[in-house]
Formats: C-alpha cells, sequence, structure tokens
C-alpha cells in the first residue's frame, strides 16, 4: 500500500501517529476540543505529508467523504456513524484509494455484515476516489464517551 497522504486518526487509536496523516474535518477538531471536558475524546491532529493530490482537491474530498460517512446510520440508533465515534481512521493515498477502520457500538450488532458494506458504498460516491476498503476494528472498543455533542443532543444523552 503507497504511504498515507491524508486521513484522519482518533488519539486513541492505536496507529494515529502514521507520518502524512492529517485531520479531516476542522469543525469536528473544534467540537472535539470543546468537548473534551465533556468525556468526548480529543481528535489529535497529524502532521500533513506531501501528496501528488492537489491541496483544494483534497479539502473537498476530504469533506465529501464526511459528508457520505454522514448518510450512513445504525438502524437501532438515529444518528450517523460518523457523529456516533465509529469511523476510527479514513486513510486518502495519492492513488485516491480510501482506506476507512470502523467498528461497531457492539460486536454483537445485527448489521456487522452489513455496514462495512453501507460505508463502502457511500464513499465510494464521492468524486474523485478510487478504491474503497473498509476494516471492521474493534481495538480500543466503542463506547458513548466517543460520540459527538451533536449524537448526544440527537439521543437526549445530556
Amino acid at each position: 500500500m503507497d504511504s498515507t497522504k491524508a486521513g484522519f486518526a482518533d488519539a486513541t487509536t492505536p496507529d494515529a501517529t502514521a507520518e502524512g496523516s492529517r485531520a479531516l474535518s476542522e469543525e469536528r477538531l473544534a467540537r472535539d476540543a470543546e468537548a473534551v471536558g465533556g468525556g468526548v475524546p480529543e481528535t489529535e491532529v497529524l502532521e500533513p505529508g506531501t501528496s501528488a493530490i492537489p491541496e483544494e482537491e483534497l479539502d473537498r474530498i476530504t469533506q465529501d467523504i464526511i459528508s457520505a460517512l454522514k448518510t450512513v446510520y445504525d438502524p437501532e440508533i438515529p444518528v450517523d456513524i460518523y457523529e456516533l465515534g465509529l469511523i476510527y481512521r479514513v486513510d486518502i493515498e495519492d492513488d485516491r484509494s480510501i482506506r476507512v477502520d470502523m467498528t461497531l457500538t457492539a460486536p454483537g450488532c445485527p448489521v456487522a455484515g452489513e455496514m462495512p458494506g453501507w460505508v463502502e458504498n457511500a464513499v465510494g460516491t464521492v468524486e474523485g476516489v478510487g478504491q474503497v476498503t473498509v476494516n471492521m476494528v474493534f481495538d480500543p472498543p466503542w463506547d458513548p464517551s466517543r460520540m459527538s455533542d451533536e449524537a448526544r443532543v440527537a439521543l437526549d444523552m445530556f
């Protein structure tokens, strides 16, 4: 696999310090920074690497991937998987292939076999991306502290 050119990683992700990664969402970073005291883990901003993809296009792809991820919902919870904190890492390679590391709210989730396909299909609709690979990971395990403030409000968990 090519070296990582852009991506986001949650600070609790084991490989969050992979060289060449960068944050996907400045809005999410700002929201997470405000919420650190409220139990939501802070998202680590990683140094940008050199990419063959122009910066403006990389920014557009990044925002479009976030938007695509926000169209995928856990059918048992009325909140999208991005705000639930189920997306642990997204890497955008120079060849425009995308790798998503995600988890589930519980390993026994009834849609465990289907949700990676939903994510792959959603991200695959983003203009300018190549092959999309979704990896299901369970380390670290998901817990409600990974949810954004938006998810907490939607679930009345304040």
